[in-house]
């Protein structure tokens, strides 16, 4: 263990391992072509959630805005943020992990910052940052810590983009009842994920209601709130027909988006 890490929690040394693990198993990624049609093409796919989220980022303009990338692991969003003219610095609790995005970014002759640290101890100067990118990373740290630095490195009306998974506390208690966590998940999860695990860590928790609140609360304007997911990666696979249908039920009855909805995309300004 090095001197930096004699200061993480438990929870954060294992986030750690599991994902120095998963840096092993993914480390031909480095050897691999950046896919950047999600960011640049202009044909889009408007029931994809990911998709949704690059087409909010298509429309904000960030040639030459400061952008700050949350747990970035491979590098991924933070090479696809680049490519949309941003000047990216990006973090991640995984040494192996910058190690492969580091590569990645060399091999694409991008310019980014990439740092090893925690999402709760950010290693940047207050007020640095145009826009901040939490994708996927919240619900595997302390929101109330990671949010508190996110509003110290991001500036005055800075913009806070999140895209992350989701579920109400109501929707959380059904879906870790007895019945469903040893009779009906075993069996969702083969049709969903079929032979392959999924990228669960043991200490993640799906954002809840409250979660959001914490997210929002510093925000002096929400400026885009969507929900999507009803079905998908909770009963049903992840096919395009059914993707459709659950994009166009969340779409035609948007009330039921914080009660439904199993992945949120949220964007607001950060008021100081």
């Amino acid at each position: 263990m090095n001197k930096q890490e004699d200061d993480y929690t438990a929870r954060q040394l294992r986030e750690l391992e599991y994902h120095s693990d998963r840096a092993k198993e993914y480390r031909h990624l480095a050897d691999q072509p950046t896919g950047y049609e999600v960011a640049l093409s202009d044909v889009r796919r408007w029931w994809n959630p990911y998709w949704a989220l690059y087409s909010y980022l298509r429309g904000l303009d960030l040639q030459g805005k400061s952008v700050l990338v949350i747990g970035c692991g491979f590098g991924e969003d933070a090479l696809r943020v680049a490519k949309l003219g941003a000047d990216v610095h990006a973090f991640d609790l995984s040494p192996e992990s910058i190690e492969i995005a580091q590569e990645r970014a060399r091999r694409d002759s991008l310019a980014i910052d990439f740092r090893v640290a925690p999402a709760e101890k950010l290693p940047y100067e207050d007020g640095l940052f145009d826009v901040v990118l939490a994708h996927d990373v919240l619900h595997h740290c302390d929101v109330v810590q990671t949010v508190a630095e996110i509003c110290r490195v991001i500036k005055a009306g800075g913009l806070l983009v999140v895209s992350e998974v989701y579920s109400h506390s109501l929707t959380e208690n059904v879906r870790r009842s007895k019945l469903v966590e040893q009779v009906l998940y075993p069996r969702m999860k083969q049709l969903i994920y079929g032979s392959r695990e999924p990228y669960i860590t043991a200490d993640e928790r799906k954002m809840s209601e409250t979660d959001m609140r914490l997210v929002e609360a510093p925000m002096s304007k929400v400026l885009h709130r969507a929900y999507f997911n009803f079905l998908v990666r909770r009963l049903l696979p992840d096919k395009v027909w059914i993707s459709k249908m659950d994009c166009c039920f969340m779409r035609l009855f948007p009330w039921l988006g914080p009660f439904l909805g199993g992945r949120i995309l949220v964007a607001g300004t950060i008021g100081k």
